[in-house]
């Protein structure tokens, strides 16, 4: 019986929480300790997902398809397949991240920030898991609106320009996006990913070509600017540098490269094969100016914008190069990058907490002092260059085995990021933990990791080492899900068995 109503209840329990806020009293941590415990209550209930899934079976699975809205017709369809198991999982477990790192970093207006943070995940989870377009659309709109709120109100230097930014660079492709949505909607009367799916497929004499053409572009634009896709990146590294750190491990990546799969891949496959030479121009050019930026900063945290930039264009390079084991490559480095960015990003924060700075230039033996926050950020860097073992090994390896075969320059040119990558992040670990200890690592001395911070950070270095062993538990479901994909994509879709044999190869060498 849960199974029937169990994604209602992953997305809508933080909503729910959500209010309860608005109506607790500030004094005290009680805001806190009931956001911990409704995150911890999502985390718990999402894991019934993995635990029920069926990974023989294709399709989408706990799903709830109820008419919610007459005329329109719109339905409250909810469903997920392999591609949307894990982001779900993922959104969920950083969610609980969010709040330990948030417990003494957000200390006014605490009811606004749980507030807000509580309706982002349930945004999130209601973009991988809505699966009709009108439901879909709205909480997409829906995760835009608590980012840029709390970005303007706890930007430390310039939030209210970030938020402006970056609420400016996302809202108005969306609006471009409405309005395909409607077209496809006065062309077929639905807007149920199905059925659009099958209309698509079925009757291509509903759709003039041309203007079918545009309304793909209008999707991939939206979903582009979000991830976001070179040169749509302006908002990224303001957005990072001023959102609070709970909010910057999320704004950036799995929303719109979960979108760019499930619809641009799965409802325009010709036009996605189509526009495939320029978007992979433009992911080998978003890796190495990523790259070549991030070795040129001395801010951590605008270091680590770069770094996101950079390895969420290997992601677009996977997704585009229309490969099977491209695309397993591509939505595993997705979840990669939530974790290992993620964690990154609160080590960075949990510097800035004890020495009130980014700069790297005046850090310096931190290693001696600190020795468990610099062994979890050494895991971390290890993770973050893709060294064997690690989760990003198999990520960046599948990516680049499955593009070698059709794109070997643009291959070749985006394996030099991984060398670039290497050099700024062990630069970042020697410049901050290594050589002499600095001025200011010697007059303001700090405490190692506290319980809350261990708690926080062990089970993301333990879930990077897991990942990196055990990738085909993961892998079973992401398979299943793109190599329909990568099939329709070519129109090779009757070499399903072929393809999930060559992804589950090349995962297993990666051990």
């Amino acid at each position: 019986m849960l199974s029937d109503s169990i994604l209602t209840a992953i997305t809508l329990l933080p909503a729910a929480g959500a209010l309860v806020v608005a109506l607790l009293p500030r004094k005290g941590r009680t805001i806190q300790w009931f956001t911990l415990l409704v995150t911890l209550a999502t985390f718990i209930l999402s894991l019934h997902l993995p635990a029920h899934f069926d990974y023989a079976r294709r399709g989408f699975q706990f799903e709830e398809n109820r008419p919610w809205i007459s005329s329109p017709a719109i339905r409250y369809h909810l469903g997920i397949d392999g591609l949307s198991l894990w982001l779900v999982l993922l959104t969920t477990f950083l969610g609980v991240i969010g709040v330990l790192i948030s417990w003494r970093a957000i200390e006014t207006r605490t009811k606004e920030f749980y507030f807000l943070f509580l309706l982002q995940q349930t945004a999130m989870v209601g973009v991988f898991v809505a699966l009709d377009l009108f439901l879909y659309y709205g909480f997409w709109e829906l995760s835009l609106v608590p980012m840029a709120i709390l970005i303007a109100m706890f930007g430390p230097t310039r939030g209210r320009q970030a938020a402006l930014k970056f609420f400016l660079y996302t809202f108005l492709p969306s609006a471009l996006f409405l309005v395909a949505i409607l077209w496809l909607y006065a062309k077929t009367g639905t807007f149920d990913f199905v059925q659009l799916q099958n209309a698509l497929t079925n009757q291509p004499a509903l759709f003039n070509p041309q203007a079918l053409w545009w309304a793909s572009l209008a999707f991939l634009v939206a979903f582009a600017v979000k991830v976001p896709v070179f040169p749509l990146h302006g908002w990224l590294s303001d957005a990072i540098q001023e959102a609070p750190t709970a909010m910057a491990m999320v704004v950036a990546g799995k929303l719109g490269l979960y979108s760019i799969v499930r619809f641009n891949l799965g409802l325009f496959p010709t036009q996605a094969r189509a526009i495939a030479p320029l978007m992979i121009a433009l992911a080998v050019t978003g890796l190495l100016y990523g790259a070549l930026v991030a070795l040129a900063q001395t801010d951590m945290k605008r270091l680590v914008a770069y770094s996101i930039l950079s390895n969420l264009s290997f992601c677009t390079l996977g997704i585009f190069c229309f490969a099977v084991a491209g695309l397993n490559g591509a939505v595993f480095q997705t979840i990669n990058e939530g974790v290992t960015g993620g964690a990154l990003l609160v080590l960075v924060s949990l510097l800035y907490g004890r020495y009130g700075t980014y700069d790297m230039s005046l850090y310096g033996g931190l290693a001696a002092k600190l020795p468990m926050l610099a062994t979890l950020y050494v895991i971390t860097a290890l993770a973050l260059i893709g060294l064997p073992l690690f989760n990003g090994f198999v990520g960046e390896f599948l990516v680049l085995s499955g593009g070698f075969q059709d794109h070997p320059g643009w291959i070749a040119a985006a394996a030099i990021s991984v060398i670039l990558s290497a050099s700024y992040i062990l630069w970042m670990v020697q410049r901050i933990f290594y050589g002499e200890p600095s001025s200011l690592v010697v007059h303001r001395p700090a405490m190692d990791l506290n319980a809350r911070e261990h708690l926080m950070l062990w089970p993301m270095a333990i879930l990077m080492l897991v990942m990196g062993v055990a990738a085909p538990y993961w892998m079973k479901a992401i398979n299943g899900a793109v190599s329909g994909l990568a099939g329709s994509s070519a129109g090779t879709a009757a070499e399903p068995a072929a393809q999930t044999a060559a992804a589950t190869a090349a995962s297993r060498e990666t051990q």
